[in-house]
């Protein structure tokens, strides 16, 4: 099968892209609302870009209205967030959180997650979760004819769970991938959860 994007539709596009693009991380970001609470939101156009600054990015799209989501409104507006990973307990709670809701309503309303103070940075982070990434942002960029946002933001710190974190056979930190059971997305309504790890050394 081949398939021409061409001949396709921008919602066409977008069900091919996600597809095949497979499987994508999902940063479940948790931004400052106006009023003081939390939205949180997931989103699986993610990817981590460089170490020098450390830089993460994250693709936005908007409401159905058209209006920015809050993601991008309220990490523009505050300048910081937080990014979680979610492991297969929490990846209903996850979807959840995906409901599109009238601007400044909580999602932590309809989930129950608890939120804990990240030590050293300006927010908390989700209790539940094994790794979390506090993040200022660092620039947004708007690409494409349906813009994007496209959301970098600068890693001030990485909270990792002690029970998934050991050391490798040179000395150096290391996260147990397995204990973290990270979950992926896939096309439509599925995820993929964490399965046989394969090493293979790189060629030297």
């Amino acid at each position: 099968m081949i398939i021409d994007f061409d001949e396709l539709s921008a919602g066409e596009i977008y069900h091919a892209m996600t597809q095949t693009i497979i499987p994508r991380p999902v940063a479940w970001i948790l931004s400052e609302n106006p009023n003081g609470d939390y939205n949180l939101a997931p989103f699986s156009f993610f990817t981590a870009i460089g170490s020098a600054p450390p830089l993460i990015m994250v693709s936005v799209g908007k409401k159905p209205t058209g209006e920015f989501k809050d993601t991008r409104t309220n990490i523009e507006a505050r300048g910081r967030f937080t990014i979680h990973l979610a492991h297969r307990e929490l990846a209903a709670d996850m979807t959840e959180t995906s409901r599109v809701l009238p601007h400044g309503e909580s999602e932590l309303n309809n989930v129950d997650l608890e939120l804990v103070d990240f030590d050293g940075f300006s927010m908390p982070r989700l209790a539940d979760c094994r790794i979390a990434l506090g993040c200022e942002l660092y620039e947004i960029k708007e690409v494409g004819d349906q813009p994007q946002s496209l959301i970098f933001g600068r890693i001030r710190r990485i909270f990792v769970a002690d029970d998934v974190t050991g050391v490798d056979d040179k000395g150096r930190f290391r996260v147990n991938a397995e204990r973290v059971d990270p979950i992926g997305r896939l096309g439509g309504s599925e995820y993929v959860t964490f399965g046989e790890v394969l090493t293979i050394p790189r060629p030297t």
